[in-house]
């Protein structure tokens, strides 16, 4: 799989050190978190989503760690640069021991079928 990202040749040298520093801060928080904790969801307020799979987790008993960014008002520039790190376009984002899953639905499937019982030992 390869996702398309402008190629640093086509960005001008002007400007790189824009794209490099914007919003780099939640990205670093965010990985921070992956290096820390089995289970991360990032999300955002006033979304069902972020808590549907919480509430899934909570239910299956698997302890995530979660981290809230803005909401639909708020803090949206912010969320963009977690978007472009990832590829992933909505939200939550869902991570097990530092790998995408998805969001809400994902989880679901995977709660579902037994392999996020299997991600997730230790």
């Amino acid at each position: 799989m390869s996702r398309y990202i402008l190629d640093e040749d086509h960005v001008h040298p002007a400007i790189r050190g824009t794209i490099e520093s914007s919003n780099r801060d939640i990205v670093e928080e965010v990985q921070a978190e992956l290096s820390q904790s089995p289970v991360v969801i990032v999300g955002m307020g006033q979304n069902p989503f972020p808590k549907k799979a919480r509430k899934a987790l909570d239910e299956a008993g698997i302890p995530y760690r979660y981290l809230e960014y803005g909401n639909y008002l708020s803090g949206w520039r912010r969320r963009n640069a977690l978007k472009m790190w990832t590829g992933w376009p909505t939200f939550p984002m869902i991570f097990v021991k530092g790998v995408l899953i998805g969001g809400a639905n994902d989880l679901q499937r995977l709660l579902a079928s037994g392999e996020l019982a299997r991600l997730v030992k230790p």
